[in-house]
């Protein structure tokens, strides 16, 4: 593997620990502007605590890693430059190194985190068990391959090491990658296609838009994210050792890209309760009125709760 196209393991590490850092400290500031927005003149028991969890647990995953990071590069560098049988660029290739293994897993935990909050997020905007069964199964596949390459990470053996893209390490990776970029291309599209038909049904009895719809910070958020997951793809096919920088860089994004959509939801509650209380008595019993047709001449239509009533929209933006 020292020895394949690309860029010099040493250099891939030295590259990837200083672009995670920036997109880190993007990160946290995002991390601090999610609580911010979802605390600011609220109540604590107001506040929505399963996302001040998911962004706390997404921020410390994101930062162990990094701590993690910055003790591997200063062992390959620092500690074991002299010592280490072929020196820097050898040590940065052994994907048995404690600093690698315990680094790639916390990339597992924080891709199963955020496939688990998209995947929650379709459940509550459908309403529906049966919807998000082949997400679930897909997401169990994406936590069986992680934890078989973070395994076969630890108990590598000199000839895996050597030829990594076409050992069994290597198909567990690109396993694990192309699992985990379909299960957030199908969840992301699920949740889309709902909140697009949710948008739809209201528009008619809304008598303001959104300035910048979720539905564009959705997309937004999956495009990024997808495209990580894609460029990671490529260079696991073009066999190259840029696929160690994309895998550091992935847990930031991950990070960066759901706390777009945490604070966009936050500013979308605070922008619907603020058109509401800008609404006159009128526009308020009209939505009534529409609300108790749309109930009447939809009587089974309880169950979904996703009708045409204005419950709707208040259901699918406070995931």
């Amino acid at each position: 593997m020292v020895s394949l196209a690309g860029i010099p393991m040493d250099a891939a590490a030295v590259m990837s620990s200083v672009l995670e850092g920036i997109l880190y400290g993007f990160s946290v500031l995002m991390c601090l502007g999610t609580i911010w927005t979802f605390t600011y003149k609220r109540h604590m028991q107001d506040a929505n605590r399963p996302i001040a969890v998911v962004a706390t647990l997404l921020f410390v995953l994101s930062t162990a890693h990094i701590v993690v990071v910055i003790i591997h590069i200063e062992r390959g560098l620092v500690k074991y430059r002299d010592t280490f049988p072929g020196g820097p660029v050898a040590f940065f290739a052994d994907v048995t190194q404690d600093t690698f293994v315990i680094k790639n897993a916390i990339y597992t935990l924080q891709t199963l985190l955020g496939d688990g909050v998209v995947i929650y997020r379709c459940y509550v905007v459908w309403q529906s068990a049966w919807v998000i069964i082949l997400p679930c199964m897909m997401w169990c596949g994406v936590a069986a391959s992680g934890v078989c390459s973070v395994y076969y990470f630890s108990q590598a053996s000199t000839a895996e090491i050597e030829n990594f893209f076409a050992s069994r390490i290597g198909h567990w990776v690109a396993t694990f990658l192309a699992s985990t970029l379909a299960t957030n291309v199908l969840s992301t599209g699920l949740l889309a296609y709902r909140i697009w038909m949710i948008e739809r049904k209201v528009s008619a009895i809304r008598t303001t838009k959104h300035k910048v719809p979720i539905l564009r910070v959705l997309i937004d958020a999956a495009v990024l994210y997808s495209a990580a997951l894609g460029s990671s793809i490529i260079c696991f096919s073009l066999w190259n050792d840029g696929l160690y920088v994309m895998g550091d860089l992935i847990v930031p994004i991950v990070s960066i890209a759901f706390y777009m959509v945490f604070i966009r939801i936050a500013t979308s509650q605070n922008y619907h309760s603020a058109a509401y209380r800008g609404t006159t008595e009128t526009e308020r019993r009209n939505l009534q009125q529409h609300t108790m047709q749309s109930s009447i001449r939809r009587p089974n239509d309880s169950k979904s709760s996703l009708g045409g009533s204005p419950k709707v929209e208040t259901h699918s933006f406070a995931y």
